[in-house]
């Protein structure tokens, strides 16, 4: 039987339709491909709703996929190391390495060395860690990966708290979230202002060739990072936002509206920037309230309610305003980003 076929109209190419199902096969997401390298295995043992599995599923795929699978691991301790690999299992599809807390990007710094002195330079090295393990613990390691030009990616999965052992604060906890060890009680509920660390900006403070910030809840942007990275030698820095439904206090299957939402409203924005100048960032086209980020979470209930605390929720939304002012990150309506002084321009 004779069959005529036809080339598909891919009317949708270029929307925001969930997915663009009419798109060509050739621009979707690596995710969504039954062919996905699927570096981290099912049956591992993270969290229904864990935003950290599922962001590092997606950052090691991509990685594959730049690199033809040529990539070697190098894993902190935190959750994403203990979840995946107890003792005698691992979940990983790659070659892995557990580091101490703390020195995970000099371990990365040696293996990236010792391919580069066996002529393999053609392997690439990637260094994860949590919040705890990036601008805590291993900060000192971090920062002299970075002053070394190391050719390391190092991506920090930020959860904003260390959860593995309890959720104790890092020094990537938001201003007056409740943890373990800033708890919800005196004049100052909640993690105290003036504390913390921006890594992204000390990042690119050190003139890292690539830093950028990433979402899991937007798969294309976090694999396009990935793969802009793995096309940069040297140091390069990822961080990406990864919320945690038992830390965080929210029902597991808003994960990816959670990572949404810190994004809309300008707390998280996303942006790149090479040699340490912002080049790229996300535009914010529904500009959100951040009560509409606080309220479905449980750390942050102690700023609602007739004991609430409106003067801490004015100074996260002045946060999140500064944010959006400082990356020109509002739209108008032609789609141009609008400045600090009002005058638009055509966003990137």
């Amino acid at each position: 039987m004779h069959v005529t076929t036809h080339p598909l109209a891919y009317l949708q190419t270029g929307d925001l339709t969930p997915g663009n199902r009419l798109e060509d096969p050739d621009c979707h997401a690596i995710q969504a491909s039954p062919f996905r390298p699927n570096s981290v295995a099912p049956g591992h043992r993270a969290c229904r709703g864990c935003g950290l599995l599922l962001a590092a599923r997606v950052v090691m795929d991509a990685a594959i996929a730049a690199t033809n699978g040529k990539i070697i691991a190098v894993n902190a301790t935190g959750c994403l190391e203990v979840v995946t690999t107890p003792y005698p299992q691992s979940a990983w599809g790659v070659p892995w390495m557990h580091s101490l807390f703390g020195n995970a990007p000099a371990v990365a710094a040696g293996i990236a060395a010792s391919m580069r002195a066996l002529h393999k330079e053609d392997v690439r090295v990637i260094a994860q860690g949590g919040d705890g393990a990036t601008v805590d613990i291993g900060f000192g390691c971090l920062s002299g990966m970075f002053d070394r030009d190391d050719d390391v990616l190092y991506v920090c999965y930020d959860n904003e708290a260390y959860m593995n052992t309890g959720v104790q604060r890092s020094g990537a906890t938001p201003r007056g979230a409740r943890t373990a060890t800033t708890q919800a009680v005196g004049s100052q509920k909640g993690n105290p202002p003036g504390i913390g660390k921006n890594l992204p900006a000390i990042a690119m403070a050190h003139n890292v060739r690539y830093v950028a910030t990433a979402s899991v809840a937007d798969v294309r942007d976090l694999e396009s990072k990935v793969t802009t990275a793995m096309s940069h030698r040297g140091a390069r820095y990822l961080h990406v936002l990864v919320p945690c439904p038992v830390g965080w206090g929210f029902d597991s299957e808003l994960t990816v509206a959670m990572a949404r939402l810190a994004v809309e409203t300008g707390l998280f924005p996303l942006f790149e920037a090479i040699d340490g100048e912002v080049v790229t960032r996300t535009p914010l086209r529904h500009r959100l309230k951040v009560e509409e980020y606080l309220k479905p979470q449980k750390r942050f209930a102690h700023l609602f309610g007739d004991k609430g605390d409106p003067a801490t929720i004015a100074a996260i939304q002045a946060g999140a305003d500064m944010n959006i002012t400082r990356l020109g990150l509002e739209t108008d309506l032609t789609g141009s980003t609008v400045d600090a002084a009002g005058v638009s321009s055509q966003a990137n």
